[in-house]
C-alpha cells in the first residue's frame, strides 16, 4: 500500500448492512456479474466486521481496521497508525501518523470526498456530522437515503460529477455509503409490498440493484488514473435468524461480511 497511496486513486464503497450469505449466494448464481467481474476469483472473502452497526463499523475503518479474515490471525492490515505493539502492521502497511486514515490521506495529498447513505452521514444533527466530519467534501441527499428505491443511482451520479470537477492530477480518495440494501428495500424486489415488508428476498434483490449501476462508479474512478477498490459490508443484518431481526447485536449474520479489493484499471 505504500506503492498505491500517492499513486493511485482510491474508493471505499462500503455496501451497508449486506449478509455474506446473500452476497455468496447472487455471485455463484451469476446475479452480480459487475461486482464478480471484479471480485479476485469472482469470489467474495469471508470476513468479520470492525462492529455490528454502521456507526461503530465505520469509525474502525476509517481508523485502518478493515473487516478482518474469517480465519485465525494475525493478518497484516493495508493501512494502520502507528502504534507500539501492533501486531498487524506489516512491511506492506501504510502507516499513518494521523489519528485516522481520511485526514492522513488528506496530508498525502488526497482530496477526500464523503458521499453518505443511511442515517449517520445525513449531517442534519450532531450525530450524523460526525463520520461525513472527517472529509474534506461531503455530500448527502434525501435520494441519497435508505428511504429512495433510487438511492444508489443517485450516490452514484454524485460521483461522476465529483470526478468530473477534480483537476486530472488531483488524486481522490472516495468514499460511498451504499444504502440500497438497509431497511426497507421491500421497493426492490417487483411485486413485493410494504406490508410484506423487508425479507432475504428483498435484500438480494437490493444488491442485484447495486450491481446494475456499480459499473458507472468503477468507469468514474478509473477514468483519470488507476484506482484501487475495497468493496465490503460494514455488518450484516438479520431476518429472522433464530429470533433476532436487525443489526447490533452478536449474531453470525451480523458479524459475517463479505469483503474484496481490487485495482480498477484506467481505459486504455
Amino acid at each position: 500500500m505504500n506503492e498505491v497511496v500517492g499513486r493511485d486513486d482510491l474508493l471505499l464503497l462500503t455496501l451497508d448492512t449486506l449478509r455474506h450469505d446473500v452476497a455468496v449466494e447472487l455471485a455463484a448464481a451469476g446475479r452480480l456479474p459487475n461486482l464478480t467481474a471484479h471480485l479476485p476469483g469472482g469470489r467474495w472473502e469471508k470476513r468479520h466486521a470492525p462492529g455490528n452497526f454502521t456507526y461503530a463499523s465505520h469509525q474502525a475503518m476509517f481508523a485502518g481496521f478493515l473487516p478482518t479474515p474469517a480465519a485465525p490471525g494475525p493478518h497484516p492490515r493495508l493501512f494502520a497508525a502507528r502504534f507500539a505493539g501492533s501486531e498487524t502492521t506489516a512491511d506492506g502497511t501504510f502507516v499513518f501518523e494521523n489519528p485516522d486514515l481520511v485526514s492522513a490521506l488528506a496530508a498525502h495529498g488526497y482530496r477526500t470526498v464523503c458521499i453518505g447513505g443511511v442515517g449517520f452521514f445525513n449531517k442534519q444533527g450532531a450525530l450524523g456530522d460526525v463520520l461525513p466530519g472527517y472529509f474534506q467534501e461531503s455530500h448527502w441527499e434525501p435520494e441519497f437515503s435508505v428511504a429512495s428505491p433510487t438511492s444508489f443511482e443517485a450516490q452514484v451520479a454524485q460521483a461522476e460529477k465529483t470526478v468530473s470537477e477534480l483537476p486530472p492530477e488531483q488524486r481522490l480518495f472516495l468514499f460511498l455509503n451504499a444504502s440500497a440494501l438497509h431497511q426497507p428495500n421491500w421497493f426492490h424486489l417487483p411485486g413485493a409490498t410494504r406490508e410484506a415488508g423487508d425479507s432475504l428476498l428483498t435484500h438480494a434483490a437490493a444488491l442485484e440493484y447495486i450491481d446494475r449501476h456499480v459499473g458507472r462508479l468503477f468507469g468514474a474512478m478509473s477514468s483519470r488514473r488507476r484506482c484501487f477498490a475495497i468493496v465490503c459490508s460494514d455488518h450484516g443484518t438479520a431476518y429472522g435468524d433464530d429470533g433476532h431481526t436487525g443489526h447490533r447485536l452478536g449474531h453470525e449474520s451480523v458479524w459475517t461480511v463479505p469483503y474484496g479489493h481490487f485495482f480498477l484499471e484506467p481505459p486504455a
